[in-house]
């Protein structure tokens, strides 16, 4: 990857704001005019079935994610910023792989009651799917302190959006100019 391009990933377990920031930190970016990306890896993996062995469509989210990426670089995009779920260093060994070169990894945490809470306004409509997120919402937190993965870890939980993406570009997204 050239010094001039640089990915970071939001991650985070569901519900804590990997979306909402990646979007505040693609608009900072923006309006200081440097060019560049945003990917939200669960449309990147929405497809159905999912295949045996692979619940969270990995392996296709990969597949899109080289496409896609490659095609942002080609159109000029000097950062690219991904906002998904990394549960593994090998998970993010493939993601780099896929963008063709390092990944900054920044975890988003926050306080699990303010998570369920957003959760519950989320999904209020359908109370499986509030009910699965609920459950994954812990469980998810829990796989992601054991892998200590991330390069930053944000506590958001007292943060705006705009203040959590202000503290992303200047930690890890310092070799990056108009």
């Amino acid at each position: 990857m050239s010094e001039d391009f640089q990915a970071v990933l939001i991650n985070g377990t569901v519900g804590s704001g990997k979306t909402t920031v990646a979007q505040r930190l693609s608009e900072i970016l923006h309006r200081e005019g440097i060019p560049g990306a945003l990917i939200d890896l669960d449309r990147l993996r929405e497809c159905w079935p999912s295949p045996p062995g692979d619940p969270f469509n990995l392996a296709i989210t990969l597949t899109n994610l080289r496409d896609v990426a490659a095609n942002f670089r080609a159109a000029g995009a000097r950062v690219l910023i991904m906002a998904g779920v990394i549960e593994t260093a090998e998970q993010r060994r493939q993601h780099a792989e896929a963008v063709g070169g390092p990944v900054g990894l920044v975890r988003l945490t926050a306080d699990l009651a303010l998570i369920r809470r957003r959760l519950q306004r989320r999904h209020e409509r359908d109370s499986a799917v509030r009910d699965w997120h609920l459950h994954r919402s812990g469980e998810l937190d829990a796989i992601l302190d054991r892998a200590a993965i991330d390069d930053l870890v944000l506590d958001v939980t007292e943060l705006s959006p705009e203040q959590s993406a202000t503290r992303i570009r200047a930690e890890l997204l310092t070799g990056v100019a108009r």
